[in-house]
C-alpha cells in the first residue's frame, strides 16, 4: 500500500471517534462546495467556521505554505484580529517560530498550552499576547504524499490543554483542508476524492438523473447490505420512507428545484430491515449534460434514535408499571385545560390503594411492587383507549377521561374499577392479601378550571372516600371545598394561636364515688377564636396532621405542671391527668424529646423539684399497637419518676389484653360509649364488669368516664369503681372556677375536722 493510501486511511479514522453528527455536517458541507467548484478561499473559510462551531471557544486559522516552502501565507482566519493576521502573513518557518511555523517546518503537530512561557514563542509571544491569544495548537496540512501544504491552528484566549477529541478534530480539519488545497492544485481531484470518500465512515452514493449509480463507497454497501455486492441502481423512493408525514415529498420537491436537502428518514436495508438515517442530499450539474446529479450522504443513527426514544419513554412513563407518569399526565390535562372549548369537558379520577403501607411494611417493597402490578392489570381491564391511565407515585394512580363528564358514566366506571380491584392478590406461594381502592372524582369545568384546582378537588373527594371506610368513590362537592378551606384557615389560625399562647386549659374534676370529693382532674384544651369556641375534635386532628401538636402538647404539660405547683402552695394534693397525642411519640427522637421536656419545663418554671406523682399521662390504644421497645423504655423512665400512665378510652380501638400485660400502665379509663349503653341490656353491663375484673386482676385502678345519670352511678359503684368523671358531678371548667371549687372543698374539710 503506497503512502497516499496510508494518509487517506488515517484521514477517516478520527471520524469514527467524533461521532456521525459532527462528521456528517463537516463532510457534507465541504463535499457540496467541492462538487460545485467553489474557490479554495471559500472552502477554507467555510471549514474554519464549521470547526469553530463544533468546538465552542475556538478561533481557528488556515495558513498556506508558499511555493518555495519557506513562508506561511494567510489562508482563512475569520475570527482572529486583522492586525495579527497581517503580522503572521509571510512569516518564515523554522524550528522555533511559534506553533504554526514550527509545525510547518517539522511536519509534526505542535501543542502549545501556554504561549507566554513556551520556548517556541519566545521571540514572537508579544504578537499573540497583545491580541489576547494564550494557547495555540497547530496541525500540519499534508498532501496525499506527506508533503506539507500549510497548517491548521486552533487558538484560545485561555491557557488550555487539548482533549483526545480536540486532537481528533484538529487532525480531521487539517485533512479536510488538505483535500481542498490538493483539489485546487491538482487536476486529479476526482481520483483523490474517490479514495477519501471510499474510506468515509458515512455512506455516500452518487447517482444521475435516472437513479443510475455513478459511485457508491464501501460504507454505503455495509450500511445498506444489498443482496449483491454490485449496485448499479439506487431507487430513493423505495429505499427511503418518511419518519414524519409529507417529509419525503419535501425531499423530492427540493431536489426538483435543484436545492440541497437535509433531514432524518427511515431506510430499508437489503435484508428487509429498516433503520434510521441522517441524510444530506447535494445537487450538482452532471458534466457535459443539462441534467442534475445527486450525492446522497447519510449515516446510520438507529442507536441514537433508540437512545432518544428510551429517554423520552423514561421521561414520560413510570418505570415499574409502564403507565404514564405524573409529568406526562399533567401535560395532557394542561392541554385539555388550555383548549378553546369547555365542552364537553373531561373528568379526573384520583385512586389510592387502601392499606398499601401495611403490605410494604409487612412483606417488603418487592411484594408491594407485585401488588401494584396486579392491581394495575385489574384496572386496565375496565378502561378503553381514550382514557389515560397514570401512576402519580407510590400507590397513587390517576385516570384522565376526556369527554366523560356525566355522573352516570363516571359512577359506572368507578363501580367497575372498585369491583375489579377488590380481591385477593397472591404475592408469592404462601403470601396473599386483599386489596381495594378509594377513588375521588372531579370534573372540568364543573368543579375546577385549572390543573391545580382539579387535583385539589379530586384529592378532597378521595379523602372522603378514605374517611368513610375505603373501597368506595366520591364525587367532589362544594361542601368539600368549604371544609377544605375551613381546615386551611384553621391551620393558619392554629399557628397564630400557638405563637400568641391563645389556648386555655379547662379542668374536669374526677371524684371519689364514695365520698364525692375531688381526687383528680383531667386537663382539657380549649380554643376560643373571635368569641367562639372551636371544638377540640375539629382542631386537634389539624394540629396532629400539621405537626403543631408537638408544641401544643408541650405547652399543655407546662401549664398543667404550673397548675400542680400552684395547687401545692394552697395545700391541695390534687393530681392532674394530661392527654398525650400519638403523634407526640411518632419517632424515637420525639419520644426522647417528650421525656426530656419535663426537666426543661421544671427549669423554666424555676422549680427545684416537682411532685411527679401528681401527674398522669393519658395515652390511647393506638399508641400501644406499635409495641416499640423504645417507647416502653420511655414510659418506664417516666413511671420511675412517679408519673402515672392511664389508658384512655379503653375498648374503643383495637383492644388487646396483651397491651395491659406488656405495657407500663397504672390506670384504665372506661370510655363514655360503654357507660352510655349500660341501659341497653345485660350484655353491655357484662362487658363493663369484665373490664373492671380484668383491671383489678392486673392491679390497675379504674375510672368511669361520662357518668351522667343516677342509674349509671349506681351501676359503677356496685362494681366498686371508685373514680367517677362525668356531667353528673362536674362539667369541664376554667382554672379560676376549678380553684374556687377546690378552695370550697378544702374549707369544708377543715370545718368538718374535729377541733
Amino acid at each position: 500500500m503506497d503512502e497516499g493510501t496510508n494518509v487517506l486511511g488515517r484521514l477517516v479514522e478520527p471520524s469514527l471517534k467524533l461521532g456521525h453528527d459532527v462528521s456528517l455536517d463537516c463532510y457534507s458541507g465541504i463535499l457540496s462546495m467541492l462538487l460545485n467548484g467553489a474557490p479554495l478561499a471559500e472552502i477554507l473559510y467555510a471549514l474554519v467556521l464549521k470547526i469553530e462551531a463544533q468546538q465552542i471557544g475556538t478561533r481557528a486559522s488556515v495558513l498556506l505554505l508558499s511555493d518555495d516552502g519557506k513562508r506561511l501565507l494567510f489562508g482563512a482566519a475569520p475570527h482572529l484580529p486583522d492586525n495579527y493576521n497581517q503580522v503572521i502573513h509571510g512569516i518564515e518557518i523554522g524550528p522555533d517560530v511559534g506553533s504554526c511555523g514550527t509545525a510547518a517546518y517539522m511536519g509534526e503537530r505542535v501543542i502549545v498550552e501556554d504561549i507566554a512561557h513556551h520556548p517556541f514563542w519566545e521571540k514572537f509571544k508579544a504578537i499573540p499576547l497583545s491580541a489576547g491569544l494564550k494557547s495555540c495548537w497547530s496541525e500540519p496540512i499534508k498532501d496525499s504524499h506527506g508533503k506539507v501544504l500549510g497548517t491548521f491552528a486552533m487558538y484560545y484566549d485561555v491557557i488550555k490543554s487539548p482533549t483526545s477529541q480536540d486532537l481528533t478534530l484538529i487532525s480531521e480539519a487539517a485533512r479536510l483542508a488538505s483535500l481542498a488545497i490538493e483539489r485546487s492544485r491538482s487536476m486529479d481531484f476526482q481520483r483523490l476524492a474517490v479514495k477519501i470518500f471510499d474510506r468515509l465512515p458515512l455512506a455516500l452514493v452518487i447517482t444521475n438523473s435516472l437513479d443510475a449509480v455513478l459511485y457508491a463507497n464501501e460504507a454505503f454497501k455495509q450500511i445498506v447490505q444489498p443482496q449483491t455486492s454490485e449496485s448499479s441502481n439506487f431507487h430513493p423512493k423505495t429505499f427511503l420512507s418518511p419518519s414524519e408525514p409529507h417529509e419525503l415529498d419535501m425531499l423530492f420537491q427540493h431536489l426538483s428545484a435543484g436545492k440541497m436537502w437535509q433531514g432524518e428518514l427511515i431506510g430499508l436495508r437489503g435484508n428487509g430491515e429498516t433503520f434510521y438515517l441522517d441524510l444530506t442530499v447535494t445537487v450538482f450539474r452532471e458534466p457535459h449534460s443539462n441534467h442534475n446529479g445527486f450525492a446522497w450522504l447519510f449515516s446510520d443513527i438507529s442507536e441514537r434514535k433508540k437512545a432518544a426514544q428510551l429517554i423520552k419513554y423514561q421521561a414520560n412513563n413510570d418505570s415499574l408499571t409502564g403507565l404514564a407518569n405524573r409529568n406526562a399526565l399533567f401535560r395532557h390535562i394542561q392541554t385539555l385545560v388550555t383548549s378553546d372549548s369547555l365542552t364537553p369537558g373531561f373528568s379526573f379520577m384520583l385512586m389510592d390503594l387502601d392499606n398499601f403501607k401495611q403490605v410494604n411494611d409487612t412483606y417488603g417493597h418487592d411484594k408491594g411492587d407485585t401488588l401494584l402490578l396486579q392491581v394495575v392489570g385489574q384496572i386496565k381491564t375496565c378502561l378503553d383507549e381514550s382514557m389515560i391511565f397514570a401512576r402519580l407515585g407510590g400507590d397513587e394512580f390517576a385516570l384522565l377521561l376526556p369527554g366523560v363528564v356525566t355522573q352516570k358514566a363516571l359512577s359506572l366506571l368507578a363501580e367497575k374499577i372498585i369491583k375489579n380491584v377488590y380481591r385477593r392478590y397472591e404475592l408469592s406461594k404462601d403470601k396473599g392479601v386483599y386489596s381495594s381502592v378509594s377513588i375521588g372524582i372531579a370534573r372540568f369545568p364543573e368543579d375546577a378550571l385549572n390543573l391545580e384546582q382539579l387535583l385539589n378537588c379530586a384529592d378532597q373527594a378521595m379523602y372522603i372516600s378514605k374517611a368513610n371506610g375505603r373501597n368506595r368513590y366520591h364525587f367532589f362537592t362544594e361542601q368539600m371545598q368549604q371544609n377544605a378551606e375551613r381546615i386551611a384557615n384553621l391551620h393558619t389560625l392554629l399557628k397564630q394561636a400557638l405563637d400568641q399562647q391563645a389556648f386555655e386549659l379547662y379542668y374536669q374534676p374526677i371524684v371519689n364515688a364514695t365520698t364525692g370529693l375531688i381526687v383528680r382532674a383531667e386537663v382539657l384544651l380549649r380554643w376560643q377564636h373571635e368569641g367562639q369556641f372551636i371544638a377540640p375534635n375539629e382542631f386537634i386532628p389539624i394540629a396532629e396532621n400539621s405537626g403543631l401538636i408537638v408544641d401544643i402538647g408541650r405547652n399543655v404539660r407546662r401549664c398543667a405542671m404550673q397548675t400542680i405547683n400552684e395547687m401545692q402552695t394552697h395545700g391541695w394534693g390534687i393530681s392532674l391527668a394530661v392527654n398525650v397525642s400519638t403523634f407526640e411519640f411518632w419517632s424515637h427522637e420525639l419520644q426522647d424529646t417528650f421525656c426530656d421536656s419535663f426537666a426543661d419545663i421544671i427549669e423554666e418554671l424555676g422549680l427545684v423539684d416537682f411532685p411527679y406523682e401528681l401527674l398522669t399521662l393519658e395515652i390511647t390504644e393506638s399508641l400501644l399497637m406499635k409495641q416499640h421497645m423504645h417507647l416502653i423504655k420511655v414510659l418506664n423512665e417516666l413511671r420511675a419518676r412517679g408519673v402515672k400512665i392511664a389508658l384512655d378510652d379503653f375498648g374503643t380501638g383495637y383492644s388487646s389484653l396483651s397491651y395491659l400485660a406488656n405495657f407500663p400502665i397504672d390506670q384504665i379509663k372506661i370510655d363514655k360509649s360503654f357507660i352510655d349503653r349500660l341501659a341497653e341490656g345485660e350484655r353491655h353491663e357484662a362487658l363493663v364488669e369484665a373490664i373492671v375484673r380484668l383491671s383489678r386482676a392486673l392491679n390497675l385502678s379504674v375510672t368511669a368516664e361520662g357518668v351522667e345519670t343516677e342509674s349509671q352511678l349506681k351501676f359503677v359503684m356496685a362494681n366498686d369503681i371508685q373514680e367517677i368523671q362525668g356531667y353528673l358531678y362536674y362539667q369541664p371548667m376554667p382554672k379560676a372556677a376549678f380553684f374556687e371549687l377546690l378552695a370550697k372543698q378544702a374549707k369544708q374539710a377543715k370545718q368538718a375536722k374535729p377541733q
